[in-house]
């Protein structure tokens, strides 16, 4: 097997060809050999790269193609069956829903029955032991049609197909280190240095997260730093994952104090998880992580971190957005096992996934496991900041228990309820906690209405409600939401939001002036819509539904006012049920990414040019035309 080259996390990497070798011959073997139902595993020490290679493979145009249903899932050290069951079942079918009144012995069953017959490729990250394989493996059917099962795993007993990943050499190594260096630094370091650099490079060991991790070290520091560094590494000479450790704990040292709540943070979610990075930055907001700075917004703060802890190699870039930018990311395991470790340890962050007994001035919480313990335990949590739940799904006890945790948290900033889905109404409790600044709800149904006590949350900057249903649901806010005048994100995913207003309340109602995303609302075409979204001017981000008024009912022409809206940069346009043959759009000269979504060709032919417009997105066209 040929030897693999590693790249930075977070960037493109013009020595990836080096992996092409591996990915080639693994994907020939899952592609070809026996009809019958096969396993491949790659397996290695931590942080040699297991899993990027893995990646590489699982998402090669040629894997996409060949299965007919693919599936990844990170088992880690200590795993729950049921979530991990769910979570395949949710890659194999988007739209299943387990019901809480199902056994979790019906759930290998309802995995078969979706893989019956297909070819299918299950990707299993991160495997400590052949038992996690075995508590899987009766999910999968062999129906002799080429199904593949492929998984990372450090442990060498691990059977099926092997593929060794080896440690680097010194020269590799040295050339790792020196690439990385070079292009993570603004300036062209100085030569003298590359004798300091073979040796923090032999120093690493060969383990290419524990190379990567010190070449973003590296790029801020001058001759000195390097070696202090040097010094450090070399006094403690340990092996394999300690000596990783002991680098992560330097690189931790050595970063700015506004950056390191913003790094242990990433230990409040699951390993290996793909963070939404726009979440995320609300969250570190909502938490007052952001420096103030009158010339700029906390976004744009915020965006800075992100990109300096990219920068740093500690965090990897997943998703790409149209405009630039970084859409999702993630962090490695052992730096997740840190980040954890580290917010423990100074009492930044808790995290449990059982009865929990303390400390009682614990400030944030993310948790992940039955809510009648967190509840018995909620004596506790009386001075607590944030609590992110992490269930993959409430029963209505649960909903019950959640609700008389909440009653005490009156201290409450950040409640992050999105992964999980808590009913059918909105529960009023939530309107009593005064001092919300960050709150995300999940619901079923078609219908969603908000309580006008919801403008007791004064404080609240972003409010984000999901609404699980089969169909496109809808969502009616109150009048009383206007008056929320420090609301900055608002997103309703899975539903329209009706906000209409009548006459007198329109002209009475408050501007929200700070509010620069917003998603998904109804607007009607003609002077309602250009009243209601005078109500939101500096909107950078909107997506919105439109849809005929009674004054435009009829017309064979109408008017979509937008101009005014001097902010607004991406705009994201879905067309309801309009008679009018003609809509005269009149969109913002700024706009960059203009979305269009079952419009007819007329319509979008008619869009004037825009200067400015970087990305357009035109989604299941009304004449049938896909683009």
């Amino acid at each position: 097997m040929p030897r693999p080259m590693w790249n930075v996390p977070g960037r493109d990497h013009d020595r990836d060809h080096d992996f092409e070798p591996w990915v080639e011959v693994i994907i020939n073997q899952l592609k070809g050999g026996s009809m019958q139902l096969d396993m491949l595993s790659i397996v290695g020490m931590p942080g040699i790269g297991k899993t990027t290679l893995a990646q590489k493979v699982y998402h090669d145009p040629s894997v996409t193609s060949h299965f007919h249903v693919r599936a990844w899932c990170c088992i880690s050290q200590t795993y729950n069956k049921r979530d991990l069951l769910s979570e395949i079942l949710a890659c194999i079918d988007q739209k299943a829903q387990f019901s809480e009144t199902k056994e979790d012995d019906d759930l290998p069953d309802i995995i078969r029955k979706n893989l019956k017959g297909k070819k299918y490729l299950i990707f299993l990250d991160d495997v400590w032991d052949i038992e996690a394989w075995h508590t899987l493996k009766i999910s999968f059917p062999d129906d002799a049609n080429g199904s593949r099962i492929l998984l990372t795993s450090r442990d060498h007993e691990i059977t099926g197909n092997r593929h060794v990943v080896q440690l680097l050499t010194d020269d590799e190594s040295w050339e790792l280190l020196q690439t990385n260096v070079a292009n993570a630094r603004v300036e062209v370091y100085p030569p003298e240095l590359n004798v300091l650099g073979r040796k923090i490079a032999r120093n690493c060991k060969g383990l290419p997260l524990s190379i990567v991790i010190i070449s973003g070290i590296l790029a801020t520091l001058d001759q000195a730093g390097w070696v202090e560094v040097l010094n450090s590494l070399s006094s403690n000479i340990v092996c394999d994952t300690d000596q990783c450790k002991s680098i992560l704990e330097l690189s931790y040292i050595h970063l700015p104090d506004h950056l390191k709540p913003c790094l242990l943070y990433f230990g409040a979610f699951r390993e290996d998880q793909a963070i939404p990075t726009q979440r995320l930055k609300w969250l570190w907001i909502a938490e007052g992580f952001v420096q103030k700075n009158e010339s700029k917004s906390p976004e744009e703060i915020v965006e800075g971190y992100i990109t300096s802890l990219i920068k740093r190699s500690l965090v990897t870039v997943g998703k790409q957005r149209s405009l630039g930018g970084v859409k999702t990311c993630h962090i490695h395991d052992l730096l997740h096992v840190f980040c954890k470790g580290k917010a423990k340890d100074i009492n930044f962050l808790q995290l449990s996934k059982e009865a929990f007994d303390g400390p009682h001035h614990l400030r944030r919480l993310s948790y992940g496991s039955d809510l009648k313990y967190i509840a018995k335990s909620r004596i506790f949590f009386t001075r607590i900041r944030s609590l992110l739940l992490r269930c993959n799904y409430f029963s209505s006890k649960d909903t019950d228990y959640m609700l008389s945790f909440v009653f005490v948290l009156k201290l409450l900033r950040v409640l992050d309820l999105g992964n999980t889905e808590i009913g059918y109404t909105f529960p009023s409790e939530l309107c009593l906690l005064v001092h919300l600044r960050y709150l995300a709800v999940k619901f079923q149904g078609r219908k969603l209405k908000i309580p006008s006590s919801l403008a007791n949350l004064s404080n609240l900057e972003t409010l984000l409600l999901t609404v699980h249903c089969f169909d496109r649901a809808h969502c009616l806010l109150p009048d009383a939401l206007w008056n929320m005048q420090k609301l900055r994100h608002l997103h309703v995913y899975g539903a329209f939001i009706d906000i209409r207003l009548a006459n007198d309340s329109l002209d009475s109602s408050s501007t929200l002036y700070d509010l620069a995303t917003f998603s998904t609302p109804k607007f009607y075409l003609g002077q309602s819509m250009v009243q209601m979204m005078r109500k939101f001017p500096n909107v950078r981000e909107l997506k919105c539904r439109l849809l005929e008024s009674e004054e435009s009912t009829g017309e064979s022409n109408a008017i979509a006012e937008m101009g005014f809206l001097t902010q607004l940069e991406s705009l994201k346009l879905t067309l309801g049920n309009v008679t009018a043959h003609h809509i005269e759009f009149r969109l913002p000269l700024n706009l960059k990414q203009l979305t269009l979504e079952y419009f007819p060709w007329n319509m979008i032919s008619t869009i004037k040019e825009i200067h400015n417009l970087e990305v357009l997105k035109i989604l299941q066209p009304a004449d049938g035309v896909e683009e």
